[in-house]
């Protein structure tokens, strides 16, 4: 993609949007977030204090662009503890035609809190196949839909700008009827079928093995994730920016770290043109002060899938 050398390239990315319906005549789910992300590399994370190290960049950035900055009260507390858990088949039949199943769980105090969630996404830089994906589950309880347009480095170098379309659903576990439940808890003991059953779009794969679907790489991943401060980029546009770092449990092997903070907005429309102009400065001058820190070329999720070699195609 090109850089931010001429006007907002997120505006036009924004603008994009096709406004089809679904198969039931339901308008197609407009984008609703912009997030920002900076991949980074984990041998950077070496204690807690990393974290206010990478803060101090951020402020650099943000003084530098003109955007506001302030510090969040978690902080000065200690990361929050959550763990991630994909599913997929062994030879990647959902990440190898864009999807991702991700169950997460908050901790605190070593005991897990809260109801599980589950993440149903489908991912393009593609706008018309992100939008066209109706990702709503077969479920009987509620569910939120998020439409994000993601923005990254370019895999090859800093000071560019490069999307994701993430057209994703999330639920509470006890939101899921009693069978999907179970598959869902059961975490190795389903077939890709089955998973279809919850995920309609599930329905144009073609498994040409296996169809068991468990654990990817047999990682449970422990994400350690803080806020560092508020980023204001005006015209009542302000984003909390966090920082995480995603290690396997047991060995404790980090393995990818990110920034991140995320805008929301009502439709592509009702964000400002100067908001995302700011947004657009700030997010590559960060990429120049945190240019030693950056990991280009993956995901998070990338991250994970790459842990045993092999790689899959991820087309992200």
């Amino acid at each position: 993609m090109a850089n931010g050398s001429n006007g907002s390239i997120i505006q036009s990315w924004l603008a994009e949007q096709h406004h089809g319906v679904y198969a039931d005549g339901r308008r197609a789910d407009e984008i609703c977030y912009l997030q920002c992300k900076l991949i980074l590399k984990p041998e950077r994370f070496t204690s807690a204090h990393v974290f206010k190290e990478f803060a101090s960049l951020v402020r650099r950035a943000a003084d530098a662009t003109g955007v506001g900055y302030q510090h969040t009260p978690k902080s000065q507390q200690r990361p929050d503890v959550r763990e991630v858990l994909f599913l997929d088949t062994g030879d990647y039949h959902l990440y190898n035609n864009q999807f991702i199943v991700r169950r997460r769980i908050a901790y605190e105090d070593g005991f897990p809190i809260g109801d599980p969630e589950i993440v149903f996404k489908y991912r393009s830089e593609d706008m018309a196949k992100a939008e066209a994906v109706d990702v709503r589950p077969r479920i009987d309880g509620k569910f939120k839909i998020k439409f994000k347009l993601e923005v990254m480095p370019l895999k090859d170098r800093i000071g560019g700008l490069r999307r994701l379309l993430s057209h994703n659903v999330e639920f509470g576990l006890s939101q899921a009827p009693e069978a999907a439940r179970i598959v869902m808890s059961s975490l190795g003991h389903m077939s890709l079928p089955e998973l279809t059953q919850i995920f309609p779009p599930l329905s144009v794969i073609s498994c040409d093995g296996p169809d068991e679907v468990a654990l990817v790489n047999q990682t449970i991943v422990e994400e350690l994730l803080q806020d560092i401060c508020y980023l204001d980029f005006g015209h009542h546009s302000a984003a909390a920016a966090n920082l995480g770092l995603w290690r396997s449990r047991g060995d404790h092997h980090a393995f990818v770290g990110e920034f991140a903070f995320q805008l929301r907005f009502p439709s592509p429309t009702d964000i400002k043109p100067k908001a995302l102009e700011a947004c657009e400065r700030f997010f590559l001058e960060l990429q120049q002060v945190a240019a030693d820190w950056l990991a280009l070329a993956t995901t998070k999720t990338g991250a994970v899938y790459r842990l045993k070699g092999n790689p899959p195609q991820a087309h992200e």
